[in-house]
């Protein structure tokens, strides 16, 4: 993975935006290094889909967001939802 990335930050975004969507994007990055605690993770996820509630844009930054890290959020989110352990780590 690139550490050198560059989020697709959407121009009407607040910086409470921004924030919130690079903590999701943190705490899926810390899935694949250390793990996260589930119930953070979800926490950030809800989060982020208030930033960004349209399914065609969440598609897009995941696809880009991929795109540069090799990471989904998607499967992310979908093996968190999925996974038991009060810590999620691939």
């Amino acid at each position: 993975m690139d550490k050198n990335y560059t989020l697709p930050i959407d121009g009407n975004w607040s910086v409470e935006d921004i924030v919130t969507v690079s903590t999701l994007v943190d705490s899926v990055l810390k899935v694949y290094e250390n793990g996260v605690k589930k119930e953070i993770l979800m926490n950030n996820y809800r989060n982020f889909l208030a930033v960004i509630p349209s399914k065609s844009e969440q598609k897009q930054f995941d696809k880009d967001f991929e795109k540069q890290t090799g990471y989904s959020i998607y499967r992310t989110m979908k093996f968190a939802s999925q996974t038991v352990k009060d810590k999620v780590k691939q």
